[in-house]
């Protein structure tokens, strides 16, 4: 039984994220009842992030629990959500979230034609599946995306995990996606390669340059956009680049 007030969640989905969304609501009360894990290194996970949390299958999650989070791949979630409403595990008034940043609650229609309340929620940071990650949590953007009767449950749980609810529309989950995509992956790559250029130059430890370069590249692009280009292609320094 969950304390009065608190709520009874199962995880489908031991990857990187469900463990530490699991773990945030854990620690402002809620009682984690079951989760699902799939492969040796997410019931590492799990044991690790959400100890002493009973493993059970998918469907008996759902069926444990008032909050079901379907922590899953994208493409996994559509097909979960059927699967598990032909089983009958959904249940009238059952709050169902999926964790993905491309779609909306669509994906969860199964659910929601069982009577469940279905929410999208999105943190807007990237994951390590470690308690490091569960600090990081706050001040987060959260995107948000349900029906308006529902709205307040999601974003009072992003509150309670120290995140900021922004509401985004089913319609523009894609592209809000891809935008944040784009710039996670991006910068990724070029720290990557920095990296390895650097190392190639004979720098120890390139890390020690890289860090501080690119902090101060990203506040300036963010203060001042395509104005806080520096270095010799925004002088002109065409020698430069030449050599």
């Amino acid at each position: 039984m969950s304390t009065p007030g608190r709520l009874g969640i199962g995880i489908i989905g031991m990857g990187h994220v469900g463990p530490v969304i699991g773990s945030a609501l854990r620690a402002v009360g809620h009682q984690i009842v079951a989760v699902s894990a799939s492969s040796d290194a997410s019931r590492e996970r799990a044991d690790a992030m959400l100890p002493g949390v009973p493993l059970a299958s998918p469907e008996e999650v759902a069926r444990r629990s008032e909050v079901v989070i379907l922590a899953v791949p994208d493409d996994q979630i559509g097909p979960l959500a059927s699967g598990l409403a032909d089983l009958g595990a959904w249940q009238s008034g059952h709050i169902v979230i999926h964790l993905s940043g491309a779609s909306g609650v669509g994906l969860l229609a199964p659910a929601s034609a069982a009577g469940a309340i279905p929410l999208a929620i999105h943190p807007a940071m990237t994951f390590t599946g470690t308690s490091v990650d569960v600090a990081r949590l706050v001040g987060t953007p959260f995107a948000v995306t349900a029906a308006v009767p529902f709205l307040p449950i999601a974003q009072a749980l992003v509150v309670e995990m120290g995140g900021e609810p922004v509401v985004v529309a089913e319609d523009d989950r894609p592209l809000y996606h891809a935008g944040l995509a784009h710039g996670a992956n991006f910068i990724a790559g070029i720290t990557v390669q920095t990296t390895r250029i650097l190392a190639a130059a004979g720098i120890d430890n390139p890390a020690l340059y890289v860090r501080p370069l690119l902090e101060a590249a990203l506040d300036r692009a963010l203060t001042e956009g395509v104005a806080g280009i520096s270095g010799p292609a925004a002088r002109g320094d065409a020698g430069t680049i030449a050599a």
